[in-house]
């Protein structure tokens, strides 16, 4: 078992970004198609976190074309190129699980406090 753990603290970042529960970000992440790599963008607010070392995930949703979108993004990825924080939330729940059932102006989240 501490074989287990020494290799899943080898494959952690050590740049971790600050990132909470109602933040806006927008996350790059690497798309392969084929030959080719590009890096794709996803913009949303994080409704979810999911602590656990190697395997610690966030969940991002955005609303497309009238359609919701979430993502779940592990932090430890290799994949995850960049992760940029446009906007702080100021949210009194850990997980904003009922911004699925809000439309418009009722599925904004405040603005933190400088």
């Amino acid at each position: 078992m501490d074989a287990l753990k020494i290799i899943a603290q080898d494959s952690l970042k050590t740049e971790v970004p600050e990132i909470t529960v109602g933040d806006t970000v927008r996350v790059g992440v690497r798309i392969k198609e084929g030959e080719k790599e590009r890096i794709q963008y996803f913009e949303g607010t994080i409704i979810a976190k999911q602590h656990g070392g190697v395997s610690e995930t966030f969940t991002v949703r955005r609303v497309a074309h009238g359609v919701g979108v979430e993502r779940v993004f592990p932090v430890h990825s290799p994949n995850v190129v960049s992760v940029e924080v446009v906007r702080k939330g100021r949210v009194r729940r850990a997980k904003l699980y009922y911004l699925r059932n809000r439309v418009g102006k009722a599925a904004r989240v405040k603005a933190a406090r400088v």
